[in-house]
């Protein structure tokens, strides 16, 4: 199986991950996978260009993934799912089924689920319209749900990786060193040393949200991010994946489950969100999109590094 690209330090794959799994890149990767990072098609209820099952297929499609992308992953390596709202055909009532998936894949298996992230989006467009726009009797759905699992309770994590940065009211604390310490009426007792020592940043919440990004992610900004991509689809005239993965997600996850060096893997790359992230910061990445023309529009997160290929000065790293 012949990458569509490579660049310094992955490549992507054409093809259906069912097959991918069975090809040399991924079986030679087996148990070395550091973090599945993936946003698989969501369950709507109307099909879409880019793939996606709907009603019980998706659960049972899904469940079938999870026992082969499990076998490729390190034993204190991480699966991290995003999985977006669905609702029911013709009415008003959210559906079930990305909570039934997730059950059935964490059962098929047997992974640990060790945490659950939402993933804010505000700048979302209202959906769903005939609900929110038109009859105005539903709230905007602006988040997705990130499933964190694992083989393991323990998998390699380190959230002093993704400080985001103090607020003012904390800034104002360090600065001039006085806390009112002592017993809160919930029963906590607060130390003031624990309180007054400056940790670099706060620790991150279970909500992504770009407007609270660690500073070292920051340049990863969504807007900014997707804008040479964009600009290359327009170009090489193909049309860019409609469900882009946000990609302060991806780079979130991928700072505070791997270092530099490790191995990400995408099953569902798309635009290849995750593997251009995992460029920029150091780890080795493989990736597997089944549309050749998301595909192919997918190199424009790697123009310069493409034209240097073009050239035949790549290095062409190898998934070991």
């Amino acid at each position: 199986m012949k990458p569509v690209y490579k660049t310094k330090h992955g490549q992507l794959l054409n093809a259906k991950i069912e097959d991918a799994l069975q090809a040399p890149p991924l079986m030679a990767a087996a148990g070395k996978v550091n973090l599945i990072m993936t946003s698989p098609p969501f369950p709507l209820v109307r099909k879409k260009k880019y793939g996606n099952e709907t009603g019980q297929q998706y659960v049972d499609w899904l469940k079938s993934l999870a026992p082969r992308l499990s076998d490729i992953l390190a034993e204190d390596g991480s699966i991290v799912i995003e999985i977006g709202n669905a609702w029911e055909a013709g009415k008003p009532v959210m559906s079930t089924l990305p909570l039934e998936a997730l059950l059935a894949f964490k059962a098929a298996a047997n992974l640990e689920l060790c945490q659950h992230v939402i993933c804010h989006n505000p700048a979302r467009l209202p959906s769903p319209a005939a609900w929110v726009n038109v009859e105005r009797i539903r709230l905007k759905d602006s988040f997705t749900h990130v499933w964190w699992l694992a083989k393991t309770s323990r998998p390699r994590a380190d959230n002093r990786r993704v400080l985001t940065p103090y607020r003012k009211d904390m800034q104002r604390l360090l600065s001039s060193q006085k806390y009112n310490a002592g017993r809160r009426p919930s029963g906590h007792k607060i130390s003031e040393k624990g309180f007054l020592t400056d940790h670099g940043g706060a620790i991150a919440p279970n909500v992504v949200d770009p407007n609270s990004l660690p500073e070292a992610l920051m340049r990863f900004s969504n807007t900014g991010w997707d804008a040479g991509y964009r600009r290359y689809c327009a170009e090489q005239g193909l049309d860019p994946h409609p469900a882009r993965m946000q990609s302060e997600l991806a780079a979130f996850f991928i700072e505070f489950l791997t270092k530099p060096g490790d191995l990400v893997v995408d099953p569902f790359a798309g635009s290849n969100t995750t593997g251009a992230i995992a460029e920029a910061l150091g780890r080795r990445w493989l990736s597997v999109e089944a549309d050749a023309a998301y595909a192919a529009g997918s190199r424009g997160r790697f123009e310069a590094t493409t034209k240097t290929q073009a050239a035949g000065r790549d290095s062409g790293a190898e998934i070991r």
